[in-house]
């Protein structure tokens, strides 16, 4: 007989001693006694159990019966506060995990762990950050202030809409992770995987280009902002015999050595007749792409380049973002690992699949992220213009999705007039006393037409 009930106070409890004792001889229970305690008081079988064991404790040792709970009861008589002052002094190295800190504080790690729920102390992961010289901040609040249109409104300028814009970078993609985390039933056995070296996993390189998606009032789609992401492999026939194919089976294989010419005939022979070729008839052919300082990429001025960019009424013109901004460039900002997360979501085990999976995540994800991320990149704009060029920051959120359901997402971020002539003024003195102009001109004249320069 077992009845759940809920904590028993001392009085009921010495009330079902006095009823065991009434019906005891000798130290001994009557038969059934203690079912029928447990019935009547509606208790567990194991309380009485527990009662009477303390009275024939009591009994035997001459003291009067006086049952009391022996449940230990939580005490906060010895609970210790959190010292600001030295947790503040310890050193961010010295707090990097609750073991290390509660050895630190001289506290148990359940006390770290409590002050954390009770938001006495908070996780925080940090991420490391391209260093900036001073050449390099400059560079990257004139790249952010000439993103400024020339359109302003009660005090604040709009950024451009970007839609001439197409991000290009380049990404390594591995065929599987050395570590992964995955949830089992109990019972389920755990996955083993092998490779022969964890130095040497097979990836490949791809160059991904990307626009700003087009979407009309009602919301359709009028271009998803994708032109392909393009794999740096090669062709070859196989070599010798294996077990897995015969010789001079033609298999896909990474390109080696991905140089300055290699870069060159993909973007000149595969990426720029596909941008000719995708590009939405009403959108203007003065067309920009964005890249980093990667040594492999040409320069601006390559005249084969110009050769097949300026055709078909195109006029197609290379730009580099500022050096040691990633932050600057839509693949970096979350592109990247948005189909990085969709790819490791399906299973490859060779060169093939692992193609055909990047393709996928890259054709699966939303037009709607990815003008998400666009906007995420103006916010970056704003906050560098905010930091003088730094990349001290946090991207804020927006909720955009919230924003989108309201259908009150915006097309541009807005910056405060007062922010860019403040920023425009740092920039001018900066540059001037570094010896550097870092095309003040082109941030000027655009500022001239809102009034913001003289």
């Amino acid at each position: 007989m077992a009845i759940e009930c809920p904590k028993i106070q001392d009085d009921d409890r010495n009330k079902i001693a006095q009823w065991l004792l009434e019906h005891s001889t000798g130290g001994k229970l009557e038969y059934g006694a203690k079912k029928e305690a447990a019935l009547l008081f509606k208790v567990n079988l194991k309380t009485i159990w527990r009662i009477w064991s303390q009275v024939l404790h009591q009994r035997a040792c001459g003291v009067p019966v006086q049952v009391k709970s022996i449940r230990k009861g939580i005490s906060y008589k010895n609970k210790k506060s959190i010292d600001v002052e030295k947790v503040k002094n310890l050193s961010v190295l010295q707090r990097s995990s609750m073991r290390i800190m509660s050895t630190n504080l001289g506290v148990s790690k359940s006390l770290i762990h409590k002050w954390v729920k009770e938001k006495k102390l908070k996780p925080h992961t940090n991420a490391i950050k391209p260093f900036l010289t001073p050449q390099n901040r400059l560079s990257r609040l004139s790249w952010s202030l000439k993103q400024l249109s020339s359109i302003s409104e009660g005090g604040f300028i709009k950024f451009q809409s970007m839609y001439n814009t197409i991000h290009i970078d380049e990404k390594w993609f591995y065929l599987t992770k050395i570590k992964d985390r995955y949830y089992l039933m109990p019972d389920e056995e755990e996955p083993y995987r092998t490779c022969k070296s964890k130095r040497y996993i097979d990836k490949i390189m791809f160059m991904c280009a990307v626009a700003r998606p087009i979407f009309d009032i009602d919301g359709t789609i009028l271009f998803d902002g994708k032109f392909g992401i393009f794999p740096f492999t090669t062709i070859e026939p196989a070599q010798r015999n294996s077990k897995n194919r015969s010789k001079g089976t033609l298999e896909v294989k990474p390109i080696a050595a991905i140089t300055k010419e290699v870069m060159k005939a993909c973007l000149i022979k595969e990426m720029v007749p596909i941008f000719k070729a995708k590009w939405p008839l009403a959108a203007n052919k003065h067309i920009f792409i964005q890249q980093d300082n990667a040594k492999p990429h040409i320069k601006p001025d390559d005249p084969d380049f110009l050769a097949v960019a300026n055709t078909d009424g195109f006029k197609i013109q290379l730009v580099c973002q500022p050096a040691n901004s990633p932050d600057t460039n839509v693949n970096d900002l979350g592109f990247f690992r948005a189909i990085q997360t969709l790819k490791d979501q399906k299973p490859a085990s060779n060169v093939e699949e692992l193609l055909k999976n990047v393709k996928d995540a890259y054709d699966e994800y939303p037009p709607e992220k990815l003008n998400h991320v666009f906007l995420t990149l103006q916010s970056c704009y704003h906050e560098i213009i905010k930091a003088k060029g730094g990349n001290n920051y946090k991207i804020p959120h927006m909720n955009k999705d919230r924003l989108t359901r309201l259908g009150l997402l915006p097309d541009c971020i807005q910056v405060e007039e007062a922010l860019v002539r403040e920023s425009l003024e740092f920039l001018e003195l900066e540059a001037s006393e570094e010896g550097e102009i870092y095309n003040l001109g082109d941030v000027i004249e655009g500022l001239h037409q809102v009034g913001i320069t003289e």
